[in-house]
């Protein structure tokens, strides 16, 4: 457990972000095992059948996740404050929500499966590959909202070592289920989203088990719903969550584009969005601890540590991403490689990475003062922006673009020039707004 209101900053933000990374990687690992094995044994329609659903489920899920992320700062808050009455009943509200939320989403996806697939001009030529797969994984889909929920409130007392323990279980159970089911029985593309679902109820359980046992002082005696808190709750989550939700529908209308392309072209993009889950891990690692750090600080009354803090965590997230950046463009024909050996795919791949890669100091500015305001509890500024760079600009450019000249070059140019744009904005926003963390 780590209290982020008093100790050295930058060890304690290191000793916090270290295992959060780890946990993280191997969140991302049995993201990535899918598309990793189902491309080497079933081949490039299969393969593209998978990146297809990528950003249906991430907009699915993302709204969850960010409403998590919402729940953090109420529970950081309550925590720092050393409120323990407060903190149990924002937690039992938080799961409450998870639960109730999690059933509606996974009856929603199941029934209107093919639907949302033929919305997004998923190709004739893999759309029953992509309906086999996205149904079975959408059916499970409620241990994915509970395991980000559970996940989310751990982080939030200061824990991010039993998520770590926790991931790296369910990654190798889905690993080893992934190569049983696909290479070993042949079971085809729906089996790999078979092994996630059961991976991902693994680790939800152990989350939930660690909870009800007692997790820093906090014993869940009853899961209800406290109004009080439930409010705070959608208050601090719900502009996280529709931000999420609504750069995961650009991120939908983005692979409509793609789909006008060859399934090769499909497939490259699809690898391309799996290595850069890798790549980004630093960023979203950092931006969840400066989120943690803030409201923590912000809940002990101590703006003063909150800025210096927030100051030397974003500029190591920076850092990182430079570095990251500089070994994917180093290594961006290996990596994509390890999911397929089709040559056409590998090059689409590779020239994704390659024309992004530099830019991942962009994301780190955009992503990490984000995380800034949500902990200072000004959601709504990076909703606002994350909106009009991510989702408007980006669709409006791409589509513009593609109009004239029908060219994936395109789309791929589209995301470091919105990048710009929103880290342009938050740089003069926090340079104007002093008076954020006082």
């Amino acid at each position: 457990m780590i209290d982020f209101s008093s100790g050295p900053i930058v060890r304690n933000i290191l000793a916090y972000t270290f295992p959060l990374l780890l946990g993280n990687l191997f969140q991302q690992l049995y993201n990535a095992a899918d598309t990793l094995i189902v491309g080497n044994f079933l081949g490039s329609d299969a393969l593209a059948a998978v990146s297809s659903s990528s950003s249906l489920i991430f907009m699915m899920v993302g709204f969850f996740n960010g409403m998590a992320v919402g729940a953090g700062v109420v529970i950081s808050r309550a925590y720092g404050a050393k409120d323990m009455d407060r903190t149990e009943r924002a937690i039992c509200s938080d799961i409450a929500f998870g639960v109730a939320a999690g059933i509606a989403i996974t009856v929603f996806a199941v029934l209107f499966t093919r639907h949302i697939l033929v919305w997004i001009s998923t190709p004739q030529s893999i759309l029953p590959l992509s309906a086999s797969y996205f149904r079975i994984y959408s059916a499970g889909i409620f241990f994915s909202v509970m395991y980000n929920v559970l996940m989310g409130i751990m982080n939030a007392l200061g824990d991010s070592r039993h998520p770590l323990y926790y991931l790296v279980i369910s990654s190798l159970i889905n690993i080893v289920l992934d190569l049983l089911f696909v290479g070993g029985f042949g079971w085809g593309v729906w089996s790999a989203a078979l092994a996630t679902v059961i991976s991902q109820a693994v680790s939800s359980l152990l989350c939930l088990v660690r909870l009800l046992r007692g997790e820093g002082g906090i014993r869940i005696r009853k899961i209800a719903v406290d109004k009080n808190e439930l409010r705070s709750i959608i208050h601090f989550g719900l502009p996280s969550g529709l931000q999420n939700s609504i750069v995961g529908f650009a991120n939908t209308v983005i692979q409509a584009s793609v789909n006008t392309f060859p399934a090769v072209a499909i497939a490259g993009f699809g690898v391309y969005s799996k290595i850069e889950g890798f790549v980004l891990l630093p960023i979203t690692s950092f931006s969840l601890t400066l989120t943690t750090f803030v409201a923590q600080c912000a809940g002990s009354r101590n703006p003063d540590r909150a800025r210096k803090g927030a100051g030397e965590g974003l500029a190591m997230c920076i850092i990182a991403a430079e570095c990251v950046g500089a070994l994917l463009y180093i290594l961006a024909p290996y990596a994509v490689s390890l999911f397929t050996s089709d040559p056409a795919v590998v090059d689409y791949g590779t020239r994704q990475a390659r024309l992004e890669a530099f830019f991942y100091f962009l994301v780190a500015i955009s992503h990490g003062c984000a995380g800034i305001l949500r902990g200072a509890g000004k959601a709504f500024v990076p909703m606002l922006v994350m909106l009009s760079a991510w989702c408007a600009a980006r669709v409006l450019l791409v589509r513009t673009a593609l109009f004239f000249i029908h060219d994936i070059t395109i789309i791929y140019a589209a995301y470091p020039i919105t990048w710009t744009i929103s880290s342009i904005v938050f740089i003069v926003y926090l340079r104007k707004a002093r008076w954020l963390l006082q």
